[in-house]
């Protein structure tokens, strides 16, 4: 009997010691994704795809667009019943930005929803390519997600913003780390099946 419990208690100890290892690797790979850079070297893309949630996003976006660097803005993941002028209330200062060229999503409540619903959007607009715009802590987890929900023939380029000031904190992090492991355990499972 002793033998037994010493031999679950090792097992215990070893999927413990894995688990803590992956969760550092994919630690260290979250926290890799740099700064996209200048958005005057980006190059024309069909569609651009921001993903609400921290801010400075939406502005990167607008500037990308107003820009002409993409034709055609989805925002995913915005509130239900939520209006444009109320989510970017500097739309007036972007003369060149024409209001039929946003496209609001209003289903998505996760960045794998971010991704089905942005691909049929896509589909829809007929593009080509995407620029997907999201945080800098956000963008390894986001990537990933779209890469597996889209086609592989489809290009997705990445603009990824500065973490805002409450996404540097361990505990953000650490959230964000459990999440990209999360989903993907998760999003391999559902896409695999």
């Amino acid at each position: 009997m002793k033998r037994i419990k010493a031999k679950k208690r090792k097992l215990a100890a070893l999927v413990l010691l894995v688990f803590l290892g992956l969760l550092l690797r994919e630690r260290n790979v979250v926290l890799q994704t740099q700064p996209s850079g200048l958005i005057d070297h980006l190059p024309k893309t069909d569609c651009g795809v921001v993903l609400t949630g921290s801010a400075g996003r939406l502005r990167e976006a607008f500037e990308i667009i107003n820009l002409g660097k993409i034709h055609k803005l989805v925002i995913s993941g915005v509130y239900k019943g939520t209006h444009l002028h109320e989510i970017f209330p500097q739309l007036p200062f972007y003369p060149d930005v024409k209001p039929e060229n946003i496209v609001l999503e209003k289903i998505s409540q996760s960045t794998f929803q971010n991704a089905v619903q942005s691909l049929q959007v896509s589909q829809i607009l007929k593009c080509k390519n995407i620029l997907l715009i999201t945080s800098q802590l956000h963008m390894y987890r986001a990537f990933r997600t779209f890469k597996a929900v889209f086609p592989e023939d489809f290009e997705i380029r990445t603009f990824s913003t500065v973490n805002a000031l409450k996404e540097d904190t361990e505990f953000t992090v650490l959230f964000e780390t459990v999440k990209s492991m999360f989903y993907w355990l998760t999003g391999y499972i559902q896409i695999n099946t």
